[in-house]
């Protein structure tokens, strides 16, 4: 784990991460070793297609032209559609699952929307990668208090995993993997409190609630802020403790392309998207540099970001898709 975070984010952290019951966790630990055991990796490198981090990062910057996308923002409704009609050019099958999200104070009520993309729709065999699309309606991790009430642009926290999901969709539009591929961009990730952990990731609950039945994924990948520009992304505690075949498997595929970005040591504990897929059965991991000093401050912009940061993560994501069978 990294020691440059500040004590304010460090306590912020804190109030996001709960337990799992130890039960639960041998239980995902065995579900996750038969995801994985057996599956015999022989795609050579030159099958996998080139994941472009100047793509990618051009979807963060087009996001990111919306201005902030926190949940009922004119900035939010813009970037939903886009997203929409991008996943519908990629995919064969693109659907909104649409829930009420409450949050704030007062008390706000809108219609959040999950978008779900599906490629190869008629493969039993399948693989789940999901990332935030939302930002934070609050800077509350600002050092200028007369900021901490304004809304985040989220460049990094929303907009770089969707962009790397983003050109992920354009490479399964040209090239086919031997597996099925769901992508789902959760709404309503953003909106939590910090004392309160269970008040975020509601997209991905309200996901796990009404869809976790009909998707029976081999594991799921969540992507959250990879675009750092000093990336380092350490295994995820809960991830590891959950899902310990799936982290190892994408860690070893970093480390076989050279990307050392991926740090085989345990870092955070975050209550993120993946906790509540855990808790549906679905072996999920979460790929997050939480070490960002700008996180949930006005400073989360496209210049805190990079290309080649996207790019590594895709890399390693692409090569895991394409190694599959």
């Amino acid at each position: 784990m990294s020691t440059s975070r500040s004590a304010a984010v460090e306590q912020a952290t804190a109030r996001r991460v709960r337990p799992l019951p130890r039960e639960f966790s041998l239980r995902l630990a065995l579900v996750a070793v038969l995801a994985v055991a057996g599956v015999i990796n022989c795609q050579s490198r030159d099958q996998v297609p080139v994941f472009d981090g100047q793509k990618a990062f051009s979807q963060l910057l087009k996001q990111c032209e919306f201005g902030p996308r926190n949940p009922g923002s004119a900035g939010y409704k813009k970037c939903r559609d886009y997203l929409v009609r991008s996943m519908q050019l990629y995919a064969e099958q693109t659907t909104l699952h649409t829930f009420p999200l409450q949050f704030g104070e007062p008390l706000q009520t809108i219609e959040a929307t999950n978008i779900i993309a599906r490629f190869q729709p008629q493969k039993q065999q399948r693989l789940l990668l999901c990332a935030h699309w939302d930002t934070r309606p609050w800077a509350d991790m600002d050092p200028i208090a007369q900021n901490r009430n304004k809304p985040i642009l989220g460049a990094n926290d929303g907009a770089s995993g969707v962009a790397v999901l983003l050109e992920i969709a354009r490479l399964l539009n040209l090239a086919k993997p031997s597996l099925g591929v769901d992508l789902v961009l959760f709404d309503g990730e953003d909106v939590g409190q910090s004392h309160l952990p269970e008040s975020y990731a509601r997209g991905s609950a309200a996901f796990a609630h009404t869809h976790a039945g009909r998707f029976q994924p081999r594991f799921a990948i969540l992507l959250d802020m990879v675009g750092d520009r000093n990336l380092e992304i350490y295994y995820e505690s809960y991830s590891l403790q959950s899902a310990p075949q799936v982290v190892h498997k994408v860690w070893q595929k970093a480390q076989a392309l050279g990307i050392s970005e991926f740090v085989p040591r345990e870092g955070y504990a975050v209550y993120d998207d993946h906790l509540p897929l855990l808790r549906a059965g679905i072996p999920c991991i979460d790929i997050i540099d939480f070490d960002y000093p700008p996180w949930h401050t006005l400073e989360d912009t496209p210049a805190n970001c990079s290309a080649a940061s996207l790019e590594k993560v895709g890399r390693v994501l692409t090569a895991v898709i394409y190694g599959e069978r």
